[in-house]
């Protein structure tokens, strides 16, 4: 059974579930041996022209205003693992307060953003999206801004890909991932 309360307890031992269009949008438990990180220290790069725009206030930055609209930009692509399921449990989810949206609008209308679930002092980044250049970027540092204020110890990202590695995201195995993990769980 697939249900927001599994869902947290899954989190909380380093899955996350994942549909596979391959296999009828079935729902797997993924734990990779080694886990993408984004730091929210000092550690955490924005180029000169991203802090600029940023600053700039060229978007508005809201959180959890379309929660719904966010995950459904970001399943909007060729291969995804956010399945109709998915959607709805993590709907589900955000009206309890552990899923949230991180959202960058550009005159009146969605551009960019994020989302995931914030257990403990640990926020699980999920997916992003963007309709506007850098606006999804834009969305993390917002995250990040916002993760620091709240004393948060771990921005999980699941996997490392070239885009976060621009951020100073690394890769941690398997043990020390759940070290991590549990510490900032409390």
């Amino acid at each position: 059974m697939f249900d927001p309360h599994i869902v947290i307890q899954a989190y909380t031992q380093g899955y996350f579930p994942m549909a596979h269009s391959d296999e009828g949008n079935e729902i797997f438990w993924h734990l990779p041996e080694n886990r993408g990180i984004i730091p929210i220290d000092e550690r955490f790069k924005i180029s000169k022209n991203l802090g600029k725009l940023y600053k700039k206030g060229k978007f508005e930055l809201k959180q959890n205003t379309d929660f719904e609209a966010v995950i459904r930009h970001c399943s909007e692509r060729e291969e995804t693992w956010i399945s109709e399921e998915i959607i709805d449990i993590y709907c589900q989810l955000n009206e309890m307060g552990v899923a949230h949206s991180f959202e960058s609008w550009l005159d009146g209308k969605l551009v960019g953003g994020l989302y995931g679930l914030a257990i403990g002092k640990v926020f699980f980044g999920e997916s992003m999206f963007h309709t506007v250049t850098d606006a999804s970027k834009i969305a993390l540092v917002f995250l990040v801004e916002t993760l620091r204020k709240k004393d948060f110890k771990l921005l999980d990202s699941q996997y490392l890909n070239d885009h976060i590695k621009q951020f100073g995201a690394y890769e941690i195995n398997h043990d020390d991932y759940l070290e991590l993990l549990h510490e900032a769980l409390g």
